[in-house]
């Protein structure tokens, strides 16, 4: 059995914390039974690896370029992600996966594959269960079996599975209206918990349906023909379509985590970072990742968030419409995790027409290094404020320690690598006309 996380979101209605690289499902909001605090994504891998039915080497997870890096950071190297040329919602992104497991990996035909969302919340029992569609699948149940769950409201986020008395299903309604989910409710419709499994050549011949006059023998070909699949979700295009489907009932706790107030819900903190609410606030939760403090007084039901990204100050409720708003801001991400760690922007400024500056708190870990590159836009001042390490510039090495500065010029090949015991932490100020991420050449450089 191979195992499908889907994990392309970008999370807008976690808006501040969530950005276009640092996604909802990479925010460390849920604590452990031991008291540390950990993702989504981590604690649906760590689901999947206690209860042991498949390995790391059968985890696939789906994603953009642009959160790789943050997912090897908090599951590691062993599980391999699958990047998405560009976001086309999750019936490509499933597509492409299944190439994937036939063109890269040569996974038979025959084999199971199971689909999941990454910000799935639910007890151990959810997995147990998909532990067991492996054996649905291949006694040949139905062509895709899904699970559902018992709904507790009637909801217009989630999709609605309507079964006969032997769980057959006899129609799936995607997202409806409040009034037409309640009538659902009351004939025992379940909830789609998102998580489906198939035999891997029933995909593909889905997917080939749609690309039967392109090349698609390997995955350079099939990431060209990328754009030609139907841009829509995976249960609009297959499980509204299917005619053989059967459902597995799943009792007991699971929730969608997409927003504030079903997030909050999970929080063991009322308060997060610097901040203090006083004793008249009522249900209301705190998150603050700015180094200033916030005070609350007399809030109910809300939610107060602060990132270099934004404030957010909202009803609990009302913070599920949240994505609209968001979309309409133009603004570049003030943090993001990479391979080599993390940045934080501090500052940003703009003189005039034609000048700006940009100051960033970089954090290379121990033994880590951020590439050999250079910029044509702008100069840069790097301080050291913490640890020690290599400083490379135009193929020399100096080694540099707390309060050493370097002045790197644009057109100057640049990198540096922290020491291999501890981080490194420096300030970066960037100032030129036009200061953004792509503007970098990357080069080779082995580090002895």
């Amino acid at each position: 059995m191979k195992v499908v996380i889907l994990s392309g979101c970008s999370g807008w209605r976690l808006w501040p914390l969530s950005n276009e690289s640092r996604s909802k499902q990479f925010l460390k909001m849920l604590t452990r039974e031991d008291g540390t605090r950990e993702s989504m994504i981590q604690r649906c891998v760590r689901h999947i690896r206690e209860n042991g039915f498949v390995s790391d080497k059968d985890i696939y997870i789906v994603t953009a370029g642009s959160q790789a890096d943050s997912i090897r950071n908090q599951v590691g190297s062993n599980i391999k992600n699958i990047l998405e040329p560009e976001r086309r919602d999750t019936f490509p992104a499933v597509a492409m996966a299944c190439e994937h497991l036939l063109l890269e990996d040569g996974v038979s035909a025959d084999e199971t594959v199971v689909v999941m969302p990454v910000d799935t919340y639910a007890g151990n029992r959810f997995y147990e269960i998909i532990k067991s569609l492996d054996e649905e699948v291949r006694n040949n149940s139905a062509d895709i079996v899904i699970v559902g769950t018992t709904p507790t409201y009637p909801s217009a986020k989630y999709g609605y599975i309507c079964t006969d008395n032997s769980s057959k299903v006899l129609e799936f309604v995607e997202k409806p209206d409040e009034k037409y989910a309640e009538k659902l409710i009351e004939e025992g419709a379940y909830w789609n918990t998102g998580v489906a499994a198939f035999r891997l050549g029933y995909m593909l011949k889905r997917v080939n349906s749609y690309l039967s006059n392109e090349d698609i023998s390997t995955m350079e070909n099939f990431a060209k023909a990328f754009n030609k699949l139907p841009q829509k979700s995976f249960d609009y295009e297959v499980l509204e379509k299917a005619k053989d489907m059967k459902l597995v009932s799943y009792m007991g706790k699971w929730k969608d985590l997409g927003t504030w107030n079903t997030l909050t819900e999970e929080m063991h903190e009322q308060n997060i970072g610097h901040s203090r609410q006083v004793e008249d606030c009522v249900n209301t939760h705190v998150i603050n990742e700015l180094s200033i403090p916030i005070l609350v007084m007399g809030a109910k039901d809300m939610v107060v968030a602060a990132s270099p990204d934004g404030i957010l100050v909202s009803d609990k409720h009302k913070s599920s419409y949240i994505k609209p708003y968001v979309q309409q801001m133009e603004a570049r991400p003030m943090y993001e995790e990479r391979k080599w760690g993390e940045y934080k922007v501090l500052d940003y400024n703009q003189y005039g027409d034609s000048m700006k500056s940009l100051t960033k708190h970089l954090t290379i870990s121990a033994g880590k290094n951020i590439s050999y590159q250079k910029h044509f836009q702008r100069d840069e001042i790097w301080t050291i404020v913490d640890g020690e390490g290599d400083l490379l510039v135009d193929d020399v090495i100096r080694h540099v320690k707390r309060g050493d500065v370097a002045y790197i010029r644009k057109g100057q090949k640049h990198a540096l690598k922290a020491s291999e015991d501890m981080d490194l932490q420096f300030i970066e100020v960037q100032i030129g006309p036009e200061l953004i991420e792509d503007d970098i050449e990357r080069f080779e450089w082995k580090w002895k």
